[in-house]
């Protein structure tokens, strides 16, 4: 799976590169633009999954349509952080809200000219979710533990635990801890019918296993961190969107402030927005108790917590995931402080 997706994001990355070769050669793109740096269009994708939550209610409330004025809006939903990047390569969308490793993959694979991360959105809601009888590292020693797909965020946060502890797991699903990437329904429902031991999932998902399937939390990654904080999702564009349509990237961001803000200051308000997009674009919304408690476990923020985004690289490096890869410049956080300043809001760091 993971040669596969990187074949795919080395094509892509190809197709990138000619593109901005025929743009440079005087080539025209779909986004219009003006003299004030605005495009007629902007393409954002982003996922229906609850950490998601700025994205789906500045979807939902209109508040990202609100910032762009005239720049239509255009929305595109992943289900996987690889096909998100595959398709910013492709020129099908111009930004997206996605995890920190797929981002790190992305700028690896384009040498550092596909993408900028440009705002934090959501820190936290993760961790690893057991049966009852597993209390340590040690009892998960010829367990069967699931992630959402190799290489992705959590693959990676369980496989470095799982070294820290002294377990090894391969890429096959050998090793001291079978590890076995699959899509999140897939995997609360084979924790459902005990076809498997645990899972390092996401949220609403291990609120999901934990309250429906009777799991206990054996690792909150939280408790993880300093401060208990790690970049789950962030906001990135294509640099050469970036430079083209500085203004409209600049309302763009307006609109993401504005959706945090609003759930800091109406948390009932964002959760019921929030699980209306979601039934939206699923057909099904999350149970009351399920949101309730997702909501709980996660921080939603403007700051990217980059010093998080680091550390998973290392880690991706350390287990065998990530070849080394010089992160200087991933961040072009400037627009974002502007429209904090110009919101009395603190500014945020790359450091």
């Amino acid at each position: 799976m993971r040669s596969r997706t990187l074949r795919a994001l080395a094509v892509a990355a190809s197709a990138l590169v000619a593109a901005a070769t025929l743009t440079a050669c005087g080539g025209d793109d779909d986004g219009g633009s003006s003299a004030s740096g605005e495009a007629s269009t902007l393409r954002l994708g982003y996922f229906p999954n609850i950490t998601h939550a700025p994205a789906l209610i500045g979807v939902k409330n209109g508040l990202f349509q609100q910032s762009l004025g005239s720049t239509k809006l255009e929305t595109k939903t992943f289900n996987a952080g690889p096909a998100a990047i595959e398709a910013l390569f492709s020129g099908a969308i111009d930004a997206t809200y996605i995890g920190p490793n797929p981002a790190i993959n992305g700028w690896a694979t384009s040498k550092g000219t596909a993408l900028k991360i440009i705002a934090g959105s959501t820190s936290g809601g993760a961790g690893l979710v057991v049966k009852q009888g597993i209390n340590s590292p040690a009892d998960l020693k010829g367990k069967k533990i699931a992630t959402p797909q190799l290489g992705n965020t959590q693959d990676v946060a369980l496989r470095a635990w799982l070294k820290e502890n002294g377990l090894n797991a391969d890429q096959q699903g050998g090793g001291d801890v079978s590890v076995l990437p699959q899509d999140n329904a897939t995997a609360v429902q084979a924790f459902a019918q005990g076809a498997i031991d645990g899972a390092w999932v996401p949220e609403p998902n291990l609120s999901r296993m934990v309250q429906e399937s009777k799991g206990k939390i054996l690792v909150n990654e939280k408790d993880l961190w300093p401060n208990g904080q790690f970049v789950t999702t962030h906001l990135i564009v294509t640099q050469e969107f970036l430079k083209k349509y500085p203004a409209t990237v600049k309302k763009l961001l307006q609109g993401h402030v504005a959706a945090v803000k609003y759930i800091k200051t109406d948390n009932a308000g964002a959760q019921k927005a929030a699980n209306e997009q979601i039934a939206a674009l699923s057909g099904k919304p999350l149970k009351d108790e399920i949101l309730a408690a997702a909501f709980k476990n996660l921080e939603f923020t403007n700051d990217p917590i980059a010093s998080s985004l680091f550390t998973s690289a290392k880690h991706a490096e350390e287990v065998g995931l990530l070849k080394p890869v010089d992160l200087k410049g991933i961040y072009d956080l400037g627009p974002l402080n502007e429209v904090l300043t110009a919101a009395g809001e603190p500014a945020v760091s790359d450091s």
